[in-house]
């Protein structure tokens, strides 16, 4: 089957749209709806629902959707107010296939966008996510792809044209996780913050050090992308957008508990020159879980090396706090946003036992599976770029030759359709 070509990406313009709900169109429509799949669309608790129609209601009609739609507790998730009916009712004909992960595995590669490759996955069976996501506007990844998601957008991941955009396919990915997830299961998920200004999209961290330093003399017109600041509905040019907060609180209203909004404290990151405000030296790492108490095991963080994720002895304390001081990758193989094998390391250390299944939806250069399979757990890695799975598997070949695991992987899967291909 041929591969498909990278896909010509615009401008980015956070033109906030103008929309509403056309409720004329749905009233008195006939289908019915599980409260299940209702409560992460709108925002609110099954519990909640319950206690707006009745305690034993196991299905809600339309008209009841739209009761729903009217409530102060409503807030959008990962589908805008006016399309959420659009959405239930495209999804009562869903359907998902699944593949097995064999025991005597150790890891599988995908080489596919994250929303379609998810529904090859077996449920129940992934104890931790960990990974880092394309940030908002600010790169240009390598073999980005097309993806159509539930808000009506179709882009590539990271390339919205609002940051409301990247909010909602971030808490749609993490909605399309949940039924692969063990019920002790932890989401660790690595994400920056983008503030709002008219700026080149570059395509790594090494173009912009250059331009910091003015080493890349290349003006606005000699770069092929741009992000504009200008016809939000309430961000102004300069402002910080706020994306992991906002990304938390839209997780718990899918049903996810946030245990913790991790400050990842970066003793060696990019300078930036800035004279309106403080320069940025973190990340931030949303510990999620689908319930009140994940696997979750302290004693790792003293137990192993600080290369691995361990205590880091020059700045952090004995106690595992939600800061944490860890040195940002080298990039040296290619990827200019990988993190380091440390984070996903103590992310998985904590929260997983022997042999346990790791998922990285975004695996790029491969670290989180060097991670997971020198802890002895199990990984599977997802990723759009075919160069970086070379790396990542490159990586892995490397470790079979120094760990005593008893390593298998599968072929590659073919290539889906492009109509919903994540970048």
């Amino acid at each position: 089957m041929p591969q498909p070509t990278t896909p010509e990406l615009p401008n980015i313009y956070p033109r906030t749209a103008i929309a509403k709900l056309d409720r004329d169109s749905y009233q008195g429509r006939p289908e019915t709806f599980p409260v299940e799949d209702v409560a992460p669309v709108v925002g609110m608790a099954e519990s909640f629902i319950r206690r707006i129609f009745g305690n034993k209601r196991r299905k809600l009609t339309v008209d009841e959707v739209l009761e729903l739609l009217d409530q102060d507790a409503f807030s959008e998730t990962f589908v805008p107010r006016s399309r959420v009916l659009d959405y239930l009712l495209s999804e009562l004909d869903a359907s998902l296939r699944a593949t097995e992960f064999p025991e005597d595995q150790k890891w599988r590669l995908i080489h596919d966008d994250f929303l379609q490759a998810v529904g090859t996955l077996p449920n129940a069976s992934v104890q931790c996510v960990v990974t880092s996501t394309p940030y908002w506007g600010m790169r240009i990844y390598k073999d980005a792809r097309l993806v159509r998601w539930a808000d009506g957008e179709e882009c590539a991941f990271g390339h919205e044209q609002t940051p409301e955009g990247f909010i909602r396919h971030t808490v749609e990915i993490l909605h399309r996780l949940r039924p692969v997830l063990t019920e002790s299961a932890s989401v660790w998920w690595n994400l920056m913050d983008t503030y709002m200004t008219r700026t080149q999209i570059r395509g790594n961290a090494y173009e912009a050090l250059q331009a910091m330093d003015g080493r890349n003399r290349m003006k606005w017109g000699d770069h092929e992308h741009h992000r504009y600041s200008a016809g939000h509905s309430y961000i102004k040019d300069g402002e910080q957008c706020g994306i992991p907060a906002l990304v938390a609180e839209r997780a718990s209203r899918i049903g996810y508990y946030t245990k913790s909004i991790i400050t990842w404290a970066k003793i060696n990151s990019l300078p930036e020159p800035q004279n309106s405000r403080v320069s940025r030296n973190l990340e931030y790492v949303l510990h999620l879980s689908t319930q009140r108490a994940p696997t979750f095991d302290k004693g790792a963080y003293r137990r192993l090396g600080a290369n691995l994720g361990g205590r880091n002895m020059l700045y952090e304390g004995d106690k595992l706090s939600d800061v944490w001081v860890i040195p940002v990758s080298s990039g040296g193989d290619g990827h200019g946003a990988q993190f380091p094998v440390a984070l996903p390391g103590r992310c998985i250390a904590i929260s997983t036992n022997a042999n346990d299944v790791v998922l990285d939806p975004f695996i790029g250069s491969g670290n989180t599976a060097v991670a997971a399979l020198t802890l002895g757990r199990r990984v599977i890695g997802v990723d759009v770029s075919q160069q970086y799975l070379g790396v990542a598997e490159a990586k892995i070949r490397e470790l079979e030759q120094r760990l005593p695991i008893d390593f298998s992987v599968t072929a590659p899967q073919e290539e889906p359709q492009a109509d919903r291909k994540c970048g």
